[in-house]
């Protein structure tokens, strides 16, 4: 401001200086005219003497004669050639005079305008010279606010560094207290086993002195007809030894379709709850139930309003639900309770998916307020916030469990996050809306996404290039892929669902029905865990199931909405299903 201080005085100088000049000018048009007023007036009184001595003259030549006569006419005559030119030069005079008068006039007029504004800018210049006080005082005060906001970034910085320090060291804690847990988890799953072999051989011993102790009894009945005679006409216990032959036989050829030791009802039933919590080895829950859940187990409300997302945890009975209500809960099917036994927020808008990982400590889920969220299971805390995305985030699955997770979003692109820096590592633009997506491995190496340009994308993580696309007859929905990541589901919008074998990347098979239509532009079917069937919600409130030949093998009531998304229980032949009625249903074998 200070360099401004000599251009608006200068322009003060140079306006008096301005209004200096004018008004010298008019004081000597005011001379000039007092001037011209005296000439007129002393013009006026040589008039008035040249009129006496003109008088004297005529009375003179009318009383005398001759000569003189004739010098008085010439002296008339100059006078009054000179009155003549007196009274021009008056006329003159008089006109000059009234021009200078009206430039007077003017000229006052001017003076008062200048005056006028003067006073003007003098009220500016005041009002600028308040407004540069506030102003430097405002400029201080944002120098001081700037050298204290300085002092905290800088306190703020070291801070960020300790902490970074801290959480280094937390994490290679972390990483050591998991690397202990694995073996840990490995010593157990070998004891473990071998208390599974050892059970196993027990039961051997047992079955081979049951069938020695049963070929002795057979032999010694063929020896003593009467005597065998007597005992299986009266004693029951004797009767009951050839029902366990019987059941012992059945049970060995379970034996060999099972892979384990069959035994006597009454042992089996003991030995069952022994072997209760050991993993059975080459375990197929195909071969072991393929019958269709068709009985309602569980029935509650999981939302305060629409219900669009659930997914059983891979190691216990628990379902999660994601709603409109931007909540995210978990039910406890294990024990039938109806109330949530944990509600987990954080999102500002509805919940569209939710995703456990494979150890079912960490659940994850995507909302319409552009984020993605992590939660801890076990204590229900929020633990991570992805939010970068443009758009409704429609999808999300672990890529390197738990290091890294994708998200696929509206705003037509997939990103890729580093949870331990909880920071976005990679962005692929895809050109369409994805609405669902599933990644082909434990590593993640490969994703697939399912888009609004009825295109399925193939991407691989570890390079820059793209896989070749397969199109759709219609926008996608979802899609979901077998355990052996071979075949793959893709519900689309003309209310079919494509088979898809990814080792050709060709599609095999197609399912439908004349009832069946898809509820929403994000429905979601799914496999059962063996692949065998395969299971989708419809408009009309039901639950359609296909046999993974093609065959429609059921239709399960029970909502009276349309279906959103359906989830089938990895642990155990049950179907979790969603809808637009807020109602959560839990189907089981009947």
């Amino acid at each position: 401001m200070s360099a401004d201080e000599p251009d608006w005085r200068q322009s003060i100088v140079n306006r008096l200086r301005e209004r200096s000049r004018n008004e010298s000018r008019g004081k000597e048009i005011i001379l000039q005219n007092n001037r011209l007023i005296d000439q007129a007036s002393q013009l006026t009184e040589d008039n008035l003497k040249l009129h006496v001595e003109n008088e004297k003259l005529r009375t003179a030549l009318s009383t005398g004669g001759g000569k003189d006569a004739t010098g008085a006419q010439l002296a008339i005559a100059a006078l009054e050639k000179k009155l003549l030119a007196q009274q021009e030069e008056l006329t003159e005079l008089h006109k000059r005079k009234g021009e200078n008068s009206q430039m007077i006039v003017d000229l006052s007029l001017i003076v008062e305008q200048q005056k006028k504004l003067i006073a003007e800018k003098d009220k500016i210049i005041a009002e600028q010279k308040t407004a540069n006080i506030s102003l430097r005082a405002e400029v201080d005060m944002l120098k001081s606010s700037l050298e204290q906001l300085k002092k905290l970034n800088a306190t703020l910085l070291d801070e960020h560094t300790a902490l970074k320090l801290s959480f280094s060291s937390l994490e290679e804690k972390l990483r050591g207290v998991q690397d202990e847990n694995r073996c840990l988890l490995d010593r157990f799953m070998r004891y473990k086993s071998k208390d599974a072999d050892k059970l196993n051989e027990e039961n051997e011993n047992f079955l081979r002195k049951r069938s020695d102790k049963l070929k002795r009894d057979l032999e010694d009945a063929v020896r003593e007809p009467n005597s065998t005679t007597h005992r299986n006409s009266g004693s029951p216990s004797q009767f009951g030894d050839e029902g366990d032959t019987a059941s012992l036989t059945s049970a060995g050829a379970g034996a060999c379709n099972n892979g384990a030791v069959g035994g006597s009802p009454d042992y089996f039933q003991s030995l069952e709850e022994m072997l209760t919590p050991l993993p059975l080895p080459n375990f197929n829950p195909c071969i072991v139930s393929s019958s269709i859940p068709t009985n309602i187990f569980m029935k509650f409300e999981a939302h305060d309003n629409e219900t669009h997302a659930v997914k059983w945890s891979p190691v216990e009975r628990l379902v999660a639900t994601g709603g409109g209500d931007r909540k995210v809960k978990l039910w406890d099917v294990g024990k039938g309770a109806l109330e949530p036994r944990a509600v987990l927020g954080g999102s500002s808008a509805g919940i569209n998916s939710v995703d456990f990982d494979s150890t079912g400590s960490y659940i994850l889920g995507t909302s319409n307020d552009y984020g993605a969220r992590v939660w801890t299971v076990s204590d229900n805390r929020l633990r991570h916030t992805l939010t970068g995305h443009s758009g409704k985030v429609m999808a999300a699955k672990y890529l390197q469990e738990p290091i890294k997770v994708v998200t696929g979003s509206h705003d037509r692109t997939l990103k890729v996050w580093d949870l331990r820096s909880i920071a976005c590592i990679e962005t692929k633009f895809a050109g369409s809306s994805c609405n669902d997506l599933v990644t082909t491995d434990s590593l993640g190496s490969t994703i697939i996404s399912g888009h609004y340009d009825k295109k399925l994308r193939f991407w691989d993580i570890r390079t820059e290039k793209q896989a070749d696309d397969i199109l759709m007859p219609a926008k996608i929905t979802s899609i979901d892929m077998t355990k052996d990541g071979y075949y793959l589901i893709c519900s689309i919008r003309d209310d079919t669902i494509k088979l898809i074998d990814l080792r050709k990347n060709q599609i095999i098979s197609s399912f439908s029905h004349e009832n069946f239509k898809l509820s929403c532009d994000w429905a979601r079917a799914s496999f059962n865990t063996c692949g065998s069937k395969l299971a989708c919600g419809s408009a009309d409130g039901l639950v359609y199931i296909w046999s993974i030949l093609g065959d429609l093998e059921a239709t399960l009531k029970g909502h009276n909405s349309a279906v959103n998304a359906v989830s089938w229980c990895p642990n155990s032949n049950a179907l979790a299903t969603v809808g637009k009625g807020k109602r959560c249903i839990i189907y089981t074998e009947s």
